[in-house]
Formats: structure tokens, sequence, C-alpha cells
């Protein structure tokens, strides 16, 4: 078993939109002793798409069953798994109710062995950090590889890609499928931090001050800086505003406590 434990929190905050149409979560599974799922979403037109996101997420992680211990490729199976169900009901809910509501998605799965895999698909993001250094972060490079392959894109409307709706990458557009971009580590244990955040909030960082912002602090300290920091940046012109911190911290070892029993004296 891991020789860590985990520190986590969310946080959120309206920005100066009418609604909060993001959605946050943490979970463990009901058949995976040990395993910590979170869930980012911001949803479009509304908070519909990014509620069933977090729903979806949950029945599948309660269903999920790890076994001994399941490979990496098998936790990028369980992500897949959410997005293809979630983008399914959505597109669903869309036709019965008329809804035209879109959800970005960014998770992570985080093992009892050291193990985890995250992924994402919009423009939500997540960051591993390693005592303070970031060293892995979440992108569009892939998707606009993707598009550049799969739709023969020239270069530049790829990565024009957000500013069309038949290229853009969320769960719940009716043209065209989401595309999921995976990653995963293993090995991982104290001083790793991981950080999911909605675009009203790493907009405004640097990879580097979001790293030494949750190195220092807890992970409730480091949100509130975060988001009252943001505010500032924006001059009041910001977007929905949240993020998850998974922070894993060092075991602490168990005081040991040594008995002795009285000493007699010897007998004459």
């Amino acid at each position: 078993m891991s020789s860590y434990k985990i520190e986590a929190g969310t946080a959120q905050h309206i920005g100066s939109r009418p609604q909060q149409n993001d959605r946050v979560a943490l979970m463990t599974g009901a058949r995976a002793p040990g395993y910590v799922l979170a869930v980012l979403s911001d949803g479009i037109e509304g908070a519909h798409a990014s509620e069933q996101v977090l729903h979806t997420a949950k029945h599948v992680f309660d269903q999920f069953k790890p076994g001994d211990r399941p490979s990496l490729e098998r936790l990028g199976e369980l992500m897949h798994e959410i997005v293809a169900e979630t983008n399914l009901i959505i597109k669903m809910n869309a036709v019965a109710h008329k809804l035209d509501a879109m959800a970005s998605f960014v998770a992570l799965v985080l093992g009892p062995h050291g193990d985890a895999v995250w992924a994402h698909v919009g423009d939500s993001r997540l960051y591993r950090f390693a005592d303070g250094k970031c060293l892995a972060r979440t992108s569009d490079a892939a998707y606009i590889e993707h598009l550049q392959a799969s739709e023969n894109l020239p270069a530049e409307a790829a990565r024009n890609h957000r500013k069309s709706t038949l290229l853009l990458n969320m769960m719940g557009n009716r043209s065209r499928e989401p595309f999921v971009t995976i990653g995963g580590a293993t090995g991982i244990g104290p001083g790793t931090v991981f950080v999911l955040a909605s675009d009203g909030l790493w907009h405004y960082f640097a990879d580097a001050e979001l790293g030494a912002a949750t190195a220092r602090a807890t992970p409730r300290q480091a949100s509130e800086m975060l988001i009252n920091k943001a505010s500032e940046r924006s001059q009041g012109r910001w977007d929905n505003c949240s993020m998850v911190i998974v922070k894993l911290v060092k075991q602490e070892e168990p005081e040991v406590s040594l008995s002795r029993a009285p000493v007699r004296a010897p007998r004459k």
C-alpha cells in the first residue's frame, strides 16, 4: 500500500457570471477501496451537461472493480467509459428536452499503490507538480494534431478550433465525438500535487505560480489564495472559477511506546 496520505479539497467562485455552470467532485468507489476520483466539468449553455458529467462519473466509478492491481491502461479505459457514456446521455437529453448543452471534462483517478491516470476533454486543465515543479500539464496539443491528421486541416485552422462550434472539443457536441487525452504516472508519492482547474482559474496563472501556491499551503489555503488572486487579475470581468486540489503528503510514522517492567532488587 502507499506510504502517503491524501489531503484534498474543492473550491468554486461564480466570478462575474449570472450563474455557476462549473461542477466539481471528489469521489471514492463503492467497489474500489483506496481509489479516489476527482472530476471537474465546465458547462456551456447552463449546468445541465456538467451536472450529467458528475452523475455519470459516480455511476461508472461505483461499478469499477480494480482487482489486485489494474494497469494504467485499465484506468484509462475507465476514463474513456465515463466520457463515452456521458456524451451519449447529454446528446439524448438534448433531443428529448431540446437542450443544446455541452461540457468540458477533466478527471484524475488515484490508486493506493502510487498509480495515477488523468484525462481531459475541452479547455479545463490538469497539472501535476512535484515539490512545486510542474511535471505534466494537459493542453490542446494532442487535439490539434488529431484535427490535422483526421480532418486534413491546416495548422492555423486547427489551432483556432475554439472559435468554431464545428471544431469544438466538448462532450455533447453534436457535430463530432469528443477527443479524449489520457496521461498517467506510476511511483508517485509525498510532495506530489494535482490541480484540476477550469479556464476561469488557470487562465490567470503561470505553471510556476500554481506549483508554488499549492506546495506550501493546504488545499483550502491554496484555493482561497488562488481565487482571490484570479479575481484581482481579472479586474472584475471573470468566468466561473473552479478547482480541485489533491495533495499527497508523508504518512506520519506511528509512535512506538516502549514499556519497561519494574526492576526488582535481587533477593539476598
